[in-house]
């Protein structure tokens, strides 16, 4: 069992920035992959980021390409989600994942899920 909890949400104007931040516990976090994804009100929840073991492939969904970053940090057993240029459209609940395959056509299919952190974005 390995244990998600991401933090960093909050109320940003639409063009700001927002950081996410996600530890994961359990495991040995530099053996496992870590993502995030995000639900918004009467959608369904959508892949947003993910990120290997070591740091050195990432995937994005189109919609936040450009604007997202994933990143993590091992020594800390964190992983990140830097977002840039807000959009309205990204308001949603943000949950992170750890574990499960990740292939190299970004297709990620997360074992363990955090309880989400809430972007809210205003006009």
């Amino acid at each position: 069992q390995v244990r998600v909890v991401e933090s960093g949400g909050g109320l940003v104007q639409a063009g700001g920035s927002l950081r996410l931040s996600c530890t994961a516990s359990g495991r040995l976090f530099s053996t496992i992959v870590m993502g995030w994804f995000r639900q918004a009100p009467g959608k369904e929840r959508e892949f947003v980021a993910a990120i290997n073991w070591n740091g050195a492939s990432t995937y994005y969904a189109d919609s936040v390409k450009g604007r997202f970053t994933i990143s993590r940090d091992n020594a800390r057993s964190t992983a990140y989600l830097q977002i840039h240029s807000l959009k309205p459209e990204d308001a949603a609940v943000y949950f992170c994942t750890a574990d499960g395959p990740l292939y190299d056509n970004g297709d990620y299919s997360p074992y363990y899920w955090g309880q989400g952190t809430q972007v809210t974005v205003s006009s």
